[in-house]
């Protein structure tokens, strides 16, 4: 059996475990991340739409992805990159939220001007003037496509939507090179990558973890062990034996995001539009195509899964049309194609739709956890947060009892770290919205 020694393992190597390595790295640790796919960003995270947005009903949500956004903007010089290195781009697009009853925009617009950010707001005659190519009519509750109502044309004096605009959203336009760029940056600071390596034991004596076994024979010795691995989260917990240790739990749940082209006049790339009265989001890409997406609205059942590696790979008819007829709703002159076109992917999930960022009752496991669908805007934030976390908790700081607080460079705000605890009520966690 080979062994070997490092300061860090970290379990994932998509955007989020690579972050946290990189962190880690140049602060000085000997860090060794070990994934069981191909490369790195090559799981959830290559299937993520990679939005940049800020609409969230908690103050440390909204501060987290505007501070991101600044380290994004600066992609090269957060990541030291070398000249000529191949970055992933933010491109910003701007970014429309249509309103919906389930969104608390008094709370969310005192956030923003709470932290700074720009919006506008307006009514459907503004929305018009600035998005010819999108209909303004209400639909709420958003309805199955196969349902008769679906297909009902609005009567003559159907209300209109209203929406908040904010200029800074957009997105990145590469997400799986992001990891890969935060790969790059972390080897430069010594960080190793093993990939193609199962985790298949996490070992611990006297309540302390000791590093994790691999299937190869390969054990790996280390105080700290931090699970970022995705969908594969909750079954790396059970190997460490914490699963009982959280009041939020994760499940892997299959995910499709579907590409058409855009319809005439949308742009290139045209602007984010989060549209929870249809149950939809969609974004443009570089190359003139549409990006759509599901809000999960209720009346369209989860793909929740048992075990992540059993997920179809293949794109669904049923998702595809759910997803493209309700933006053909929105953009009258969206062609819908006959063949699906997309990705469909795993995502890690938590029952309040907000991640777990926290040490565990393991001494030196910590968890990166319920991550997937809306946090890789804060990927170069988290990094960080799991950084100051573990330096704290290994220095002796009770974490659980004094949840800590950590101030971001650009905003001067604190994020408190007890929002992404793993014994929070549901809900508590940061509202995500839109």
């Amino acid at each position: 059996m080979d062994r070997l020694t490092c300061d860090a393992v970290v379990v994932g190597a998509g955007v989020i475990g690579c972050s946290i390595a990189y962190e880690l790295g140049r602060r000085g640790r000997d860090v060794v991340v070990v994934d069981r796919s191909r490369g790195a960003g090559s799981g959830s995270t290559s299937a993520s739409s990679a939005s940049i947005r800020f609409n969230y009903s908690s103050l440390t949500a909204v501060v987290t992805a505007w501070e991101s956004l600044q380290r994004w903007r600066s992609w090269s010089h957060h990541l030291g990159a070398a000249p000529g290195e191949d970055l992933a781009r933010y491109l910003q697009t701007g970014g429309l939220v249509l309103m919906a009853p389930v969104q608390d925009w008094t709370t969310v617009l005192g956030h923003f001007d709470q932290v700074g950010i720009p919006y506008e707001q307006w009514g459907a005659a503004e929305i018009r003037r600035a998005c010819p190519w999108l209909d303004t009519t209400r639909h709420w509750p958003p309805k199955p496509v196969d349902a008769p109502e679906f297909w009902e044309d609005p009567r003559p004096d159907a209300a209109e939507l209203s929406g908040i605009w904010v200029p800074d959203a957009g997105f990145v336009d590469d997400p799986r090179l992001a990891a890969q760029n935060l790969m790059q940056a972390a080897r430069r600071h010594g960080v190793r990558f093993r990939f193609r390596a199962e985790v298949v034991e996490v070992p611990a004596t006297s309540g302390r973890v000791q590093g994790v076994s691999l299937a190869d024979g390969t054990a790996l010795a280390a105080p700290v062990v931090v699970n970022a691995s995705g969908p594969h989260s909750a079954a790396v917990n059970a190997l460490a034996g914490v699963l009982d240790d959280f009041s939020i739990r994760t499940r892997p749940l299959r995910q499709e995001v579907h590409e058409v082209a855009a319809p005439p006049g949308y742009g290139v790339p045209g602007p984010l539009v989060a549209d929870p009265d249809l149950g939809i989001y969609f974004r443009g890409t570089p190359s003139g195509r549409l990006i759509v997406g599901s809000t999960e609205p209720e009346c369209d059942p989860l793909d929740w899964l048992d075990d992540a590696d059993q997920a179809d790979p293949r794109v669904s008819t049923r998702t595809y049309e759910a997803q493209v007829y309700r933006a053909a709703r929105r953009l009258p002159e969206l062609t819908v194609p006959g063949t699906p076109s997309g990705i469909a992917g795993v995502y890690d999930v938590t029952d309040d739709w907000a991640p777990i960022y926290d040490r565990t009752r393991l001494d030196g496991y910590y968890v990166a956890v319920g991550t997937s669908g809306n946090q890789f805007k804060n990927a170069p934030v988290v990094g960080e947060l799991l950084t100051r976390l573990i330096e704290a908790c290994e220095s002796g700081h009770d974490h659980d009892r004094e949840p800590l607080h950590v101030d971001l460079g650009h905003t001067g705000l604190p994020v408190d770290l007890g929002r992404y605890a793993r014994h929070r009520p549901v809900g508590l966690g940061t509202g995500v919205l839109g």
